[in-house]
């Protein structure tokens, strides 16, 4: 049992060494609270953890009704017992004494605490006075991705079937939209084809915008072991700083920013130049190599090199591991996800495997990873705007098949276009067609780019704003009526991490108050607004979570997500398990692919696709015509400019993103002491050179402005590439002086008071690292000015 005193220095932990083709070694964490020995533990409840979307397996320590600890599974096919710093110490968030643990309601401009019953009558009245005066389009759900798949599938079920709307949406937008629509563009299906275990077996890892050391510690810890064993893998990483994953690369590429997509198809361009292609897997498999193979013909190492700012020769040599690899493992995030191009690029990573014919084999694996712990549950389930179970909402036979299993008639399904991303959601509320925004378990006005508009946003007199949260965020701030949620540890449910391993959690502890578990709060909505099936009986028949999650299996049956071989008695005591899991794989599935492309075919794909420049959906009877077969499709796509690049005015580029040991907008991880410890405020960091160019030096208070806002932070010089500044974006304003944003004239601490309202044409997904920038100079280290001027700022205490 390896105790974990060192583990905000030391996130990863000792080594346990492995060869490939061999189980990784079982090593056990655990933290207990202060005074707390295992001896003094009541009971161990069973869970994973719900602030990374590694899905480390865990158990819960409960003493005299309170969670005390936890400790790793070893058993679990995903950690092998290992846990990572924010399943560590994330979980005392749970006993901040600033819980919510009563509904408030807004009178006369102020929240005040009520009853459950003023305040559902009060949600449930709007509910009813909108859908009698604007119809459906009035209402909005906007969602998190750290709920249990029971919660979302009846999220779904009420917002699709029972309010007909088609703006439900999630904060997976962020973070996980561009991963889902590259899987659809090229496999006609989500679901990720690869397996956390494929780093057993692998020669070669790649890994494209993937900090994996910060975003997944676990799993970097298993390439660690892998690295220090016999034959390790080579290491590809593609990152414009210079993390911990690319100290350990045999290739670090750092490209600017903006600029994956010329990249990724130099590496094309080289591996097809070689002849390091598998010509029978793309004849059998594929459709499309010959667009590739001319669109990348001109795309050689030195023209990315002009337009990446990466030496051709290491271009080259990246291509040359990439090519020679016999055993491939592909992982992709947020760099690609929330950069320039970003579905193009993410589709290129795709188009790799596919020319190499790396899939379906142990240690030939493709993950387009995923940002939340249950941001695939989003996805299967409905609760992102997409139909539940992978349906397409383009397929009549899809949407009968939905209105069948939930007995409503086809046309109380909205599906006459694409379901409404997050940004148009919030769109259509600051044109006043949307007048209802319920938002659960997520923190828009300081994850959202451009926050002064968010803000207005929901600052406007006729949204009626629902909050359903454990804390009053800043976003709960603005509400009209606040819903006390349960959290992990306080309610039952599973959810299902990026390698598609299905987890149970179970409840530990009660919640705080009169604090409800989501689910609980959805059904008793549902039940106010006496929503029917197209028999007169009620739209949802199911009262806790398991009957929930067979519900479930019902609507999953037969889809490429596929649940009818799980319950929650096969969840309970061993390992997670992966999808699709059937009568006929009753152990799950391990890859998808492992005999050609199961899922691309014209009557069963979840979508027809997209145009990667316009976004625009292709037409079935298109997709029919180019794909009869269902095979998979490589799609190519050209370079193009960033929208947003660097001037005379604002010569550096701009990006953001996570540290080890905060998880979004740190309403859980700021209130855990080690993990606030570790990082209690914002910084900013830009290269050496870039400091020395302006006389900057490490802890100086600097101002980083965009066309959109300013911010305020400590300086780092770090080794990032010339011309970027990178900036955290977990940090709020909850924990200042103040409790909430400083006037939108002074410079505020949120990262996202900077960035900009642009997005993935295909994804839709929110770019975050395109943003140009300057960084000047507000004081000095150790001056009373700084000091001063970062109080004013917003700093934490």
């Amino acid at each position: 049992m390896h105790s974990p005193e060192d583990r905000i220095a030391d996130p990863w932990g000792a080594r346990t060494p492995y060869a490939p083709g061999t189980p990784w070694p079982v090593r056990t964490d655990m933290h207990l609270a202060e005074g707390i020995t295992e001896d003094d533990v009541e009971r161990w409840v069973q869970s994973a953890s719900v602030l990374h979307s590694n899905g480390d397996a865990l158990d819960i320590a409960v003493r005299a009704g309170r969670i005390v600890g936890v400790r790793g599974r070893h058993g679990d096919r995903v950690n092998r017992g290992r846990l990572g710093p924010k399943d560590l110490y994330g979980w005392q968030a749970n006993h901040a004494p600033d819980r919510l643990t009563r509904p408030l309601v807004r009178e006369g401009g102020r929240l005040v605490e009520t009853d459950w019953d003023t305040a559902m009558d009060r949600i449930a009245a709007r509910t009813t006075q909108l859908l009698d005066e604007r119809g459906p389009g009035s209402i909005g759900f906007y969602t998190t991705g750290q709920l249990f798949l029971e919660e979302y599938y009846t999220l779904a079920v009420l917002a699709h079937a029972g309010i007909r709307t088609n703006h439900l949406d999630g904060n997976t937008r962020l973070c996980t939209a561009t991963a889902a629509e590259a899987l659809k563009e090229t496999f006609g299906t989500d679901g990720q084809p690869g397996s956390y275990e494929d780093i057993d077996h692998a020669d070669t890892v790649a890994l494209f915008g993937h900090n994996m050391a910060e975003t997944q510690t676990v799993l970097w810890m298993r390439i660690l072991d892998r690295l220090e064993g016999s034959d390790p893998p080579r290491l590809v990483c593609v990152d414009p700083r210079h993390t911990p994953v690319a100290r350990r690369a045999d290739v670090h590429l750092a490209p600017r920013p903006g600029t994956n997509v010329a990249l990724l198809n130099a590496l094309l361009h080289e591996i097809i130049r070689t002849g390091r292609i598998d010509r029978a897997y793309l004849d059998t498999h594929t459709a499309g190599f010959d667009e590739l193979a001319a669109r990348v013909e001109r795309c050689t190492p030195r023209w990315a090199a002009e337009i990446c700012d990466v030496p051709a020769a290491e271009i080259e040599r990246a291509a040359e591991i990439l090519g020679s690899a016999r055993r491939l493992l592909s992982t992709v995030l947020q760099g690609v996800y929330q950069s320039h191009q970003a579905s193009a690029a993410a589709v290129q990573v795709n188009n790799l495997h596919l020319i190499r014919g790396m899939l379906g084999r142990p240690g030939c694996g493709l993950l387009q990873m995923n940002g939340q712990p249950t941001a695939q549950n989003t996805r299967e389930c409905g609760a992102d705007g997409d139909l539940p179970g992978f349906r397409n909402w383009q397929n009549d036979q899809h949407v009968a098949e939905l209105a069948q299993v939930w007995n409503v008639e086809q046309e109380n399904i909205p599906h006459y276009g694409p379901p409404t991303h997050a940004m148009q959601i919030f769109r259509y509320a600051e044109q006043g067609s949307l007048r209802m925004l319920w938002i659960t378990g997520t923190n828009p006005a300081v994850s959202l780019p451009e926050l002064a508009r968010i803000r207005s946003v929901l600052a406007q007199k006729r949204l009626f704003v629902v909050v359903q949260d454990l804390f009053l965020t800043e976003t709960a701030q603005l509400a009209d009526v606040v819903l006390p949620a349960a959290t992990w540890g306080e309610k039952t449910g599973t959810f299902t991490n990026a390698d598609r391993t299905v987890h149970l959690s179970e409840k530990a502890v009660e919640p705080p108050g009169e604090a409800r578990a989501d689910l609980d709060i959805f059904l008793d909505f549902a039940a106010r607004m006496d929503f029917r099936d197209k028999d007169g009986g009620p739209l949802i028949g199911w009262h806790d979570p398991e009957s929930a999650f067979a519900a479930w299996q019902r609507c999953s049956a037969g889809r490429p997500c596929d649940y009818t071989g799980l319950s929650y008695d096969r969840l309970r005591g061993g390992s997670g398990i992966q999808w699709p899991c059937t009568a006929e794989a009753p152990e799950g599935t391990a890859r998808l692919y492992t005999d050609g492309i199961d899922h691309a075919h014209p009557d069963r794909c979840e979508s027809y696709g997209k145009d990667l420049v316009t976004g625009a959906t292709v037409d079935p009877v298109e997709y029919r015509s180019l794909n009869p077969d269902g095979k998979a499709v490589i799609k190519a796509a050209e370079y193009l400019p960033p929208h947003e690049d660097r001037s005379d005015e604002h010569p550096l580029q701009l990006i953001t993103g996570r540290t080890v040991y905060h998880f979004h907008t740190r309403t859980k991880t700021g209130r855990a002491p080690e993990l606030n410890a570790a990082a209690p405020d914002v910084w900013a960091e830009i290269s050496p050179a870039e400091a020395a160019a302006q006389g900057l030096s490490d802890g100086d208070l600097v101002q980083i402005t965009t066309p959109r806002g300013a911010i305020r932070a400590r300086l780092r010089t770090t080794a990032i590439r010339d011309g970027v500044v990178f900036v955290p974006f977990h940090y709020g304003y909850w924990d200042t002086p103040a409790g909430h944003r400083p006037p939108d004239d002074t410079p505020g601490r949120a990262a996202n008071e900077t960035t900009v309202t642009d997005w993935d044409p295909v994804s839709k997904q929110p770019l975050f690292k395109t943003a140009a920038a300057r960084v000047t100079l507000v004081a000095r280290r150790g001056s009373r000015a700084a000091a001063s001027a970062h109080d004013t700022a917003g700093s934490g205490t």
